[in-house]
């Protein structure tokens, strides 16, 4: 077993900072790789060497490899992290860094290669019995046939192409009477996007949630859960609010979804941290989605509830070690929720709204962590995703946990650009996210942005009820705190 030294984190911000503060207590030296956008960046400046390793675009810096594997070198690193997004999924790097002599803190490649198709990944995972949303195993075009199939299997139905993605050669259909015309629309579709005119017939799930587990295995062959994940609160398809535990899991539910989840690492011979996905419906069918072969944005709730460090557990891992506990040693504490900050103005569409952090001020107070890489006078860059922070709050209840979480938000003073911390907010009170009784169609189903203004012009209505009760030199001293930023509902981006 190889002790790391000098680990090398191929990622930026809040992620690469997460990282090297576990290695620094765990004695590893680190080292940062930056763009020239980010020559300023906390990550940078809290690392034990940093490498600048090209311009701002990601294709010109943090996706190229043989950049990343030269810094490696020049800095005498012997192991490289990949963090989230950019490299973490990307077989080729993972398999580069093992020819190169360095560590791969991750699986193997050819697990991240088996899991990153989603045809294999179901082919795989079906020899251990993991259920999987009811439909066609391979590509179909006879018509016939496939109308046959999408009866056995029950309306509504889903009809995909399997060359492609992005919503393109995708229909929804109801009702028996509408198959073949929605079935002539999607072939079509799909031959035009992607010269293959094939597509899979799926179930279609109605009230979908999100419900994801938490894996690690070692390189000894045992594999764990470490519990689930609620991430079905989503816009465009991207989560904002995750939690753990669900809220709608019972012992036995999560229990036979652990097994299954443990099952699907077993199926990829799968080593490290990963995440297994399911979709759930409203009867509490769950069904295998897919798997993220890397750490998640999300881990820090699934950290709380454990009492864990995903990150120095990930180390320990590729140095070869055995996981340090067995299942039956793992339980659940409390309840934890995150929130994703990101720089987006909810009112508009979730746009981006990149700008200058004019406030920055972090809420505080026990069970509240914040997890960023950034700090007043900074500015967000446009060149990557708009995320500024992910604040994380654990209690004992999942009802204290969300009174503590709206409690930290109204606490938290962003001034400069927009943020979703109103939208979080809104979601947070709404009945359907206190009952639990929630899937991924939310923001669909119940958010509007005008509700937003609403909810602020109520808060200020209630201020101004205030202030004419108040003596006129009392009025005066609460105008002059109003002038300055103090909350994240009266934003001054002058």
């Amino acid at each position: 077993m190889k002790k790391i030294k000098k680990l090398l984190v191929a990622n930026r911000g809040e992620i690469a900072l997460r990282i090297m503060r576990s290695a620094r207590e765990m004695g590893i030296k680190t080292v940062a790789v930056y763009s020239e956008a980010d020559r300023q960046a906390l990550h940078v400046r809290f690392a034990d060497e940093a490498i600048c390793i090209g311009p701002p675009p990601s294709a010109q810096s943090y996706l190229v490899m043989e950049k990343i594997i030269a810094a490696a070198k020049q800095t005498g690193a012997d192991a490289i992290h990949p963090g989230y997004g950019f490299l973490s999924e990307n077989e080729d790097f993972a398999a580069l860094v093992r020819k190169e002599g360095f560590i791969f803190i991750g699986p193997s490649p050819e697990s991240i290669e088996l899991m990153g198709s989603k045809l294999a990944a179901k082919a795989a995972v079906a020899k251990f019995n993991v259920p999987l949303v009811p439909g066609t195993s391979e590509p179909i075009s006879d018509l016939a046939k496939a109308k046959k199939i999408a009866t056995e299997i029950g309306y509504p139905i889903l009809i995909k192409a399997s060359a492609g993605g992005g919503g393109k050669g995708m229909r929804i259909v109801d009702a028996e009477p509408d198959f073949e015309t929605q079935m002539d629309r999607a072939v079509s579709e799909a031959k035009s996007a992607f010269g293959d005119g094939s597509v899979f017939i799926e179930k279609y799930v109605t009230q979908p949630r999100h419900i994801e587990f938490q894996i690690f295995g070692d390189q000894h062959g045992n594999v764990v859960h470490l519990f689930e994940r609620e991430c079905s609160v989503q816009r465009r398809h991207q989560k904002v609010i995750e939690e753990a535990p669900s809220s709608v899991l019972t012992p036995a539910l999560r229990k036979k979804m652990g097994e299954a989840a443990v099952n699907v690492a077993k199926a990829a011979n799968y080593y490290n941290a990963g995440t297994v996905e399911f979709i759930v419906d409203e009867n509490l069918n769950f069904y295998f989605l897919e798997m993220n072969t890397r750490l998640q944005v999300e881990h820090p709730v699934t950290e709380e509830i454990t009492g864990l460090d995903l990150v120095k557990l990930q180390i320990l891992i590729a140095e070869g070690e055995k996981l340090p506990f067995k299942q039956e040693d793992l339980k659940i504490n409390g309840h934890a929720i995150e929130v994703r900050v990101y720089a987006e103005d909810p009112a508009n569409n979730f746009l981006p709204d990149i700008g200058t952090l004019k406030t920055y001020i972090r809420p505080q107070g026990h069970g509240i962590r914040v997890d960023d890489g950034f700090e007043q006078g900074m500015a967000v860059p446009f060149y990557y995703d708009p995320m500024i922070a992910k604040m994380i709050c654990h209690d004992s209840t999942r009802e204290r946990a969300i009174t503590k979480t709206i409690r930290a938000i109204d606490e938290y003073t962003i001034t400069g650009l927009e943020t979703t911390l109103s939208f979080c907010r809104f979601v947070l009170k709404h009945e359907a996210f206190t009952s639990g009784n929630f899937d991924t169609k939310f923001v669909e189903k119940y958010f509007k942005p005008e509700l937003l203004r609403a909810q602020q012009d109520e808060t200020e209505e209630l201020l101004a009820a205030l202030l004419a009760t108040l003596p006129t030199e009392k009025v005066a001293q609460v105008a002059a705190i109003e002038s300055t930023p103090v909350s994240n509902w009266k934003k001054n981006r002058t």
